[in-house]
């Protein structure tokens, strides 16, 4: 064969439909110009015996001699056959060529950069790559390896062909096997042999020959997301700015003692925020400033508690894998479900890997450096502004001022404001409520500040209540005063007095002033149900109410919070417990919580000095006993009929030392007497039904004058 013949069939024999172009074939040119001058060698070599010895199944006296020659005299004779023959001289300098091309070959260059690959190691791969990118070498390595049946890529060819200086045995722990580029073929006796197969994973090949492209062993738990400009308004900026400084300084390379540069470490950022709070769009205007693609992963669907831990670890592997080749930044999402664990075992890094999650993780011990930032919840201010954002309405409804809205339930919110308010509001209550269950029951809220009757200081004492929960958002925002609440920004009360006095009317009154739900919770009842699981079911009882501008009302509180309990039994010692979260979590609380107790002088005081309101409700006096009476029993009925009769007012004031519930309770009871007798009501009705109402307190009324 001519200097001419080869050089054309260098440039014409690699196929043209393979997906490769001329230009990205040097690294299969290095495999087809040497697997050429190998066999010009052998044949040379061989010579008129070359017809007896290929393909034939007798052993020869030639064939024995050959095998059991000095391998270095070999070596030394093909040397000297490559140098002084003048075809191979002209394959020689073709593969020359082919090395310097393929040394800046951009695929090649990252799978070097990415994985640590050594020379050997990428030609081994490369040998496994060119089978899957033509079928056709398969016969060239079985001709090279002198047996029909060893078509496939082995450390023997690999250095045969490339000359390695010393004989290479990769162990499971070398970069190509780790990171599964290529692997020994399975079912072999032998695999780490020279002589073993050895195949390329098939995500390897497709992404050398497509480009990017997803691993199909990570389904549909990937989603790819290429670098663009991000068109979303930006609600973290300085969490933005924090993190794109952070990660600047660190990509710088860094130098060791002696002088010598070292890589960049591992990066890891853990986003802490509500389901819904935007990570994933901060992570995306991160990579947008850095010009880098996003790989997102749903970690509960990879790698969640139903997976087997090796096959988790490999889908960890294959997750890193990628983001290395194609040089994008990893983001995962759902982590709950996954054992921390996991993360302890893997020895994979990304070079910059985000975590969304709703509560820290657990620290782990690895290589890489990890940071973490907090995502705080929306102001006021700054939901008005994303809602006229999403809507172009400059009218907000009060839902999305006053509820504590995440984005992306600002975002679903906005889909449905062309509707209406009410809609609105509606889609927000079903994403934010919860249902009514044991832990926590819907009261109505049919009273208004006319129907409540209290005395003077403790009406006021209640409206400073409503006027902070009213605009603490705007003292605690716009005016600057939130830096004095860091544990919390909401407000929690008690209202402490006798049974009766008017403590769950004033919730009532509150919510609907407020433009508020109530709920009821009975604490004592809620920690004998569900000991040991308390802290659990109240944390999504308070996550609820704070951020759906319900209103939170704790009846019978004095049977919680009462002095701490010596530890008996176990219910003790969970009781304790919960007590503690409890009181924890109110300090962070950020909605509205009123307590109800009848015995204030049992609460502990580590309890009441974390209140904001403490509201002392008395016995009526005889003013507020008029007034309630006359509230309670109508004179008319709604149409217009008159329902009294010789109603005596100042002595139902003066005489009878009743609570409002129990005015309320007696009035109902003397209506439904009147009605059975066919009259109006009268004092006589009145009494009687108030003597069996205090007969419930053990206290015994006369009737007197009113008796018959």
């Amino acid at each position: 064969m001519s200097s001419s013949q080869v050089g054309g069939e260098i440039m014409i024999t690699a196929p043209t439909n393979n997906g490769l172009q001329k230009e990205d074939r040097a690294w299969l040119m290095r495999i087809r110009l040497r697997s050429q001058r190998r066999i010009l060698w052998m044949r040379s070599h061989y010579g008129e015996e070359s017809a007896e010895f290929f393909g034939n199944p007798v052993i020869t006296d030639n064939e024995i001699n050959r095998i059991l020659a000095d391998p270095l005299v070999l070596a030394t004779a093909e040397m000297s056959f490559y140098q002084r023959d003048e075809t191979a001289q002209f394959l020689t300098q073709q593969i020359q060529l082919a090395d310097d091309l393929a040394a800046d070959n951009p695929a090649w260059q990252r799978l070097q950069q990415a994985f640590g690959l050594s020379a050997a190691e990428q030609d081994l791969l490369s040998l496994a790559i060119a089978l899957e990118v033509d079928p056709l070498l398969r016969r060239v390595y079985g001709y090279l390896h002198d047996d029909a049946t060893m078509t496939y890529p082995t450390l023997w060819l690999g250095s045969m062909l490339f000359e390695w200086s010393s004989p290479t045995r990769l162990e499971p722990e070398s970069a190509l096997v780790r990171w599964r580029l290529a692997y020994p073929i399975a079912g072999y006796d032998q695999p780490w042999s020279i002589t073993a197969p050895w195949m390329a994973d098939p995500a390897i090949v497709s992404w050398f020959v497509q480009g990017d492209c997803i691993d199909p062993a990570l389904g549909i738990s990937i989603q790819w997301l290429p670098a663009s400009v991000s068109t979303d308004t930006c609600l973290y900026p300085d969490q933005l700015s924090a993190i794109q400084t952070f990660v600047k300084a660190m990509n710088q390379w860094q130098v060791d003692g002696d002088g010598r540069s070292l890589p960049p470490v591992p990066l890891e950022i853990e986003l802490v925020g509500a389901s819904g709070a935007g990570k994933k769009t901060l992570v995306r205007q991160v990579c947008a400033a850095l010009n880098l693609d996003l790989i997102a992963v749903d970690a509960s669907m990879l790698l969640g508690a139903d997976v087997a831990r090796s096959l988790a670890l490999e889908r960890l592997m294959r997750v890193v894998r990628l983001a290395g080749l194609s040089g994008a930044v990893l983001y995962w999402h759902r982590l709950e479900e996954v054992n921390p664990k996991l993360w302890q075992s893997s020895q994979f890094y990304c070079n910059l890997t985000f975590f969304g999650v709703t509560t820290p993780l657990e620290p782990v011990q690895n290589r890489a450096i990890r940071r973490v930032f907090h995502l705080p919840k929306l102001t006021r201010s700054q939901r008005v502004q994303l809602w006229q954002q999403l809507t172009n309405q400059s009218l907000v409804p009060d839902v999305i001022i006053n509820w504590v809205l995440t984005p992306a339930e600002a975002h679903k919110a906005a889909q449905v404001s062309i509707v209406g308010r009410e809609t609105v509001t509606a889609v927000c209550q079903q994403m934010l409520h919860r249902q009514a269950g044991e832990l926590f029951t819907p009261l109505g809220c049919p009273y208004t500040w006319t129907d409540l009757v209290l005395p003077p200081a403790v009406r006021q004492h209640l409206l400073e209540l409503e006027e902070q929960a009213q605009w603490r958002w705007q003292v605690y925002e716009e005016w600057g005063f939130g830096r004095l609440c860091p544990m919390g920004q909401g407000i929690t009360a008690l209202f402490a007095g006798p049974s009766g006095t008017g403590k769950t009317m004033a919730a009532q009154v509150l919510a609907r002033s407020l433009g508020m739900e109530l709920y009821r919770v009975d604490l004592a009842g809620v920690i004998n149900k569900y000991i040991g699981e308390t802290e659990k079911r109240l944390k999504q009882v308070f996550d609820a109410c704070e951020r759906a501008n319900v209103l939170l009302f704790f009846d019978e509180a004095d049977a919680l919070f009462g002095q701490r309990t010596q530890v008996k039994d176990a219910h003790d010692r969970f009781a304790n417990i919960e007590i503690d979260y409890l009181l924890q979590r109110m300090e962070q609380f950020d909605g509205i919580a009123v307590l109800a107790t009848n015995r204030k002088s049992d609460l502990d005081q580590a309890f009441l000095r974390r209140l904001r309101f403490i509201v002392d409700f008395v016995q009526p006096s005889s003013v507020e006993r008029s007034q309630l009476w006359r509230l309670a029993l109508l004179e008319y009925t709604p149409q217009g009929e008159p329902l009294l009769e010789g109603i005596d007012w100042e002595f139902l004031a003066n005489k009878l030392n009743m609570t409002g519930a129990d005015i309320k309770a007696t009035t109902l009871s003397a209506a439904f007497l009147a009605r059975t007798e066919g009259t109006r009501i009268t004092m006589r009705h009145v009494l009687q039904a108030a003597r069996r109402e205090m007969a419930k307190h053990g206290v015994v009324i006369r009737l007197g004058e009113w008796e018959g």
